[in-house]
């Protein structure tokens, strides 16, 4: 019927009156042509109509989506342990106590001191930290059950070495007109605050150039400090 349609000309008023029959027998109830498509119903969206994003419903906005999710997902978690501070051994933020074969120990005499006081030097032969809690246990001669005592020389701070760093302590030997004697080596323990009992005596040869000391009756040693300075202000005030 297209192709009768196309080839016919309205050229009266009688003519168009005859192809308005011819159209109405021809054509289906709905005004359409035979075969055609129907006209969309008013209720049905149009093909220029359905390309348009439609809004999501609340409940399809109120959930994450799957690209949301596995982002949120491989957030990494922040440990349940650990302080992020350095140092530890103990669990506590403290390095362990060290030992003598984390150790290795030089001695040294000061310059113009005529052979008074002895510098002793901890260096830190592991690839480890590791504290030198109060001052070593220094014994010369056959005395191995008291170690020298003290002298009033608290630390500023712990000394706690990392590897191949260094600890002082000084050593007050003997003074002018003591009785004396003289010694190649010493004994050296070192006190450790988690064990009941401190580490046993080792013995120790002084230095190439120290070889030997000279001991008077009442010695004295300073706390480990990882200040040199702070070691010699006690070592030349103690009198």
């Amino acid at each position: 019927m297209r192709a009768a349609r196309t080839s016919w000309k309205t050229y009266a008023l009688g003519a168009a009156a005859v192809a308005a029959m011819l159209s109405a027998t021809a054509c289906g109830p709905g005004g359409t042509e035979d075969g055609a498509a129907s006209p969309a119903p008013s209720g049905t969206a149009s093909a220029s109509e359905s390309v348009k994003p439609t809004a999501p419903s609340p409940s399809d906005s109120a959930k994450p989506s799957a690209s949301a999710s596995a982002s949120a997902s491989a957030k990494p978690k922040p440990s349940a342990t650990g302080s992020g501070k350095p140092g530890g051994g103990d669990g506590k933020g403290k390095a362990r106590a060290c030992a003598d074969q984390d150790l290795s120990i030089d001695t040294s005499y000061w310059a113009h001191d005529s052979g008074q006081h002895l510098l002793i030097t901890a260096t830190n032969a592991t690839d480890t930290p590791c504290t030198l809690y109060a001052y070593p246990f220094l014994y010369f001669g056959q005395e191995t059950e008291n170690p020298l005592p003290p002298m009033e020389s608290p630390p500023k701070a712990v000394a706690t070495i990392g590897p191949k760093q260094k600890a002082y302590a000084g050593v007050k030997l003997f003074l002018g007109g003591e009785r004396t004697d003289t010694y190649e080596s010493f004994g050296i323990a070192y006190k450790d605050p988690s064990s009941s009992t401190d580490g046993a005596a080792i013995d120790v040869s002084l230095s190439d150039d120290v070889r030997f000391v000279t001991v008077g009756r009442n010695p004295s040693v300073t706390f480990w400090n990882l200040d040199r300075r702070e070691v010699e202000k006690f070592v030349f005030k103690a009198r």
